[in-house]
């Protein structure tokens, strides 16, 4: 057997593995990070509700100062749509819009993404008091994954990439609430 078709060989198996496990694998994913900020519950849900403070916590947003954004509705209510467009892989282009106010409490958005690949997420931000000087603040992310995603999942370990960027744009959050 030539070493040709040896790695041909082992790549075939590679890839069957990775399918297999792939297979094996929850259709839909959810990550979570939290942080107590110490401000008021209504000062910090004030912040978050609005999709344009995004920008100055963001992760994601503030890895590209030449980002375009444009806004549709009336942000921090049901149905604002905010869209992005990045040059920068990472940000890609897509859009998010609220798609649910518990308000004092609560924001749900759904986030398409078009580029760098086709997907539909759903996230929340919520926020809840810890005492009346501090504030606890959880971001989920989660979604669905066809057999592609859930080996890039496998692969890259996505989950705990998000979950890291989450983290960090939660304390960007509490450094800009908190100045």
């Amino acid at each position: 057997m030539s070493i040709v078709v040896a790695v041909v060989l082992i790549i075939l198996g590679i890839l069957v593995l990775l399918v297999v496990l792939a297979s094996l694998t929850s259709d839909t994913y959810s990550i979570h990070a939290t942080i107590i900020i110490n401000r008021p519950s209504h000062i910090v849900y004030d912040f978050v509700k609005y999709l344009k403070h995004a920008d100055r916590y963001n992760k994601w947003t503030m890895l590209d100062p030449n980002i375009k954004r444009s806004f549709i509705g009336s942000d921090g209510t049901v149905g604002f749509v905010s869209y992005w467009d990045s040059e920068v892989k990472q940000i890609g282009k897509g859009e998010q819009e609220i798609t649910g106010v518990d308000e004092g409490r609560r924001v749900d958005y759904e986030i398409r993404f078009e580029k760098p690949f086709q997907n539909t997420a759903s996230a929340h931000i919520s926020t809840s008091p810890v005492s009346e000087s501090k504030t606890e603040v959880k971001w989920v992310f989660g979604g669905k994954r066809n057999i592609v995603l859930k080996m890039i999942h496998l692969v890259f370990n996505l989950p705990k990439m998000l979950q890291k960027d989450l983290t960090e744009s939660l304390h960007n959050m509490k450094r800009v609430l908190e100045d």
